[in-house]
């Protein structure tokens, strides 16, 4: 374990971002290299890939191993793992080196079904024993900062009372694991009801290294409210930008000076256009089919917008895009 700690005593980017860190969060199926790119580009300060499966890599598949495509610009990235098998990590880390991320984190907080019925994210808290193992061996094979994310909470698979956050951070405080992302809802609470800034205050406090605060953070003021209550390092944002890439640029506005500005219709289509062709050059024609649901994220509130999305769930090439964008009266 001394080994470990001495490698991770190096080069650490997490050490030199200015506070508050803006993070752009882990997001299934959003947070690719293009979209990490044009977060980058409105002000994020660090950017996460969506969740990267440990076995995938491992048994090379093809799909998994897409994942670790990037854009130049995204920099620093880091790249998420989820699974639960630690005899995996080694030749799974390897590659992640060698595709050139900054840093790696490990995924203990996805509430989603089909991860937590294989018994992965947020449900790995009921084996504290197992977490500290799979985290162990991520900093025993890499040179990079290892991060973790996770909820404040789960329920106990039988009987009474919940396996918290507190119980997490003792458990892996002998590693050493350089950055925590802490949703601030429970499992059971999924992505409803308010987060807990008391929770999150004093996780801050108990753990020792970078602390980044997410959950429900939809505007600048949330952002605001969220450093505020839990004296986090930084924040991370996730569902918030949904068709909002300049939240991140809005907050630091906000931050700094007390209001900011929202874009313009004209400024949403060139914005809209950007992300499109950042999907095509890293996927191509595919990259336009998956622009779809962003599209429709982007052109909403406004005179005709229902008319306008019903066009653009349909395209399938640049050309159209721009046709369509041409049509919106600015």
């Amino acid at each position: 374990m001394q080994n470990a700690i001495v490698k991770h005593m190096g080069d650490n980017f997490w050490q030199k971002q200015k506070k508050p860190i803006l993070v752009l969060a882990p997001l299934a199926g959003i947070t690719d290299a293009p979209m990490r790119k044009l977060c980058r580009d409105f002000g994020a300060d660090v950017v996460y890939t969506e969740m990267t499966s440990i076995d995938g890599l491992y048994y090379d598949s093809r799909n998994t191993i897409n994942y670790l495509k990037k854009m130049r610009g995204e920099k620093p990235t880091v790249l998420q793992l989820f699974g639960k098998r630690p005899e995996l990590i080694k030749k799974a880390v390897e590659m992640v080196e060698e595709a050139g991320f900054d840093g790696i984190d490990l995924n203990f907080g996805c509430p989603a079904k089909k991860v937590v019925n294989h018994g992965g994210g947020i449900t790995l808290l009921r084996d504290l024993n197992l977490c500290h193992e799979l985290t162990q061996a991520v900093c025993e094979a890499t040179k990079l900062p290892v991060s973790v994310k996770t909820r404040i909470a789960i329920n106990k698979k039988s009987g009474n009372g919940k396996i918290t956050i507190f119980d997490f951070i003792e458990k892996i405080k002998d590693l050493p694991v350089s950055t925590l992302l802490l949703h601030g809802r429970t499992y059971e609470q999924s992505f409803a009801g308010p987060v807990d800034f008391a929770i999150m205050a004093e996780a801050k406090k108990m753990f020792k290294g970078i602390f980044i605060a997410n959950g429900n953070l939809n505007t600048p003021e949330d952002v605001s409210e969220m450093l505020q209550k839990t004296k986090a390092d930084g924040v991370a944002l996730a569902r918030g930008i949904y068709g909002k890439p300049w939240l991140f640029s809005q907050s630091k506005d906000f931050l700094k000076k007390g209001k900011y500005s929202f874009p313009t219709l004209k400024e949403i289509k060139k914005t809209a256009l950007r992300h499109a062709k950042y999907n095509y050059e890293i996927k191509g024609e595919h990259g336009i089919v998956e622009m779809r649901k962003y599209l429709c994220w982007y052109f909403r509130g406004f005179a005709e917008a229902s008319a306008v999305r019903q066009k653009l769930v349909l395209v399938k090439s640049l050309k159209e895009i721009k046709e369509i964008l041409k049509e919106i009266k600015v």
